[in-house]
């Protein structure tokens, strides 16, 4: 059985009971459910879960209102959440991505993409390093150095900030708000959704194949592919 503890947060007693079948059948034994957002982030701050399964739409207190809330506590700061969303709630996953969530399924879900998604997010924990390693691409974050395949690649500031981004946690997708938050600190120019697309344009360019690992997820962002899909 796996160690790591799972909340399951959902007002739907069937999607619960599937879901712990899922984990159960995976290697999972230790979880967790809330059936509301309140019992949510009671748990969550109580039993400190290695990971969270979050619906958006929740009586008491909605999803996002329970991501907004752990994440400004600093014991569930880091505790990866993955948002369950209905297909048509958009605007939705932009916002829970924005409020700090790793990821989102959508309903109805695929369950091996669940545990894929769910083994993903367990397996990208910080190390404290000076350098990122992606198959053959390697970034020394301290000299801000890139080399792919033992060449080194000539990258802007804002390319490089945006590999960097992308490369410390595959899968993870970044929506084009959180990559412009991300460069405005030292940018001498305006950065807008245009800007974010014309620099993963370029930065696919100076990868070559490599850039296939970068992944546009429609209307959102961009990820970069998971390890464990290549």
């Amino acid at each position: 059985m796996l160690k790591a503890k799972i909340l399951v947060v959902d007002d739907e007693c069937a999607i619960r009971e599937l879901l712990e079948m899922l984990l159960e059948a995976n290697g999972f034994s230790d979880i967790k459910m809330a059936s509301n957002g309140e019992e949510a982030i009671r748990i969550a701050e109580e039993w400190n879960p290695d990971i969270i399964l979050l619906d958006l739409m929740l009586p008491k207190i909605d999803g996002l209102t329970v991501c907004r809330t752990l994440r400004a506590n600093p014991q569930t700061i880091s505790t990866p959440i993955i948002m369950l969303t209905a297909k048509s709630e958009e605007s939705d996953i932009v916002l829970g991505l924005e409020l700090g969530a790793n990821d989102y399924i959508t309903k109805p879900f695929n369950n091996k993409i669940v545990i894929a998604r769910i083994r993903n997010q367990l397996r990208n924990i910080p190390k404290e390093t000076n350098k990122i390693k992606y198959e053959n691409l390697i970034i020394d974050t301290e000299k801000r150095i890139v080399e792919l395949e033992n060449e080194i690649i000539d990258l802007t500031y804002s390319e490089y900030e945006i590999l960097y981004l992308l490369t410390k946690s595959p899968g993870r997708v970044y929506t084009r708000s959180q990559l412009i938050s991300n460069l405005k600190g030292n940018s001498y120019y305006e950065v807008t959704d245009r800007t974010i697309d014309v620099q993963i344009v370029n930065l696919r360019k100076k990868l070559g194949d490599f850039g296939k690992n970068i992944i546009t997820i429609r209307s959102i962002g961009y990820c970069l592919k998971s390890l464990e899909n290549n």
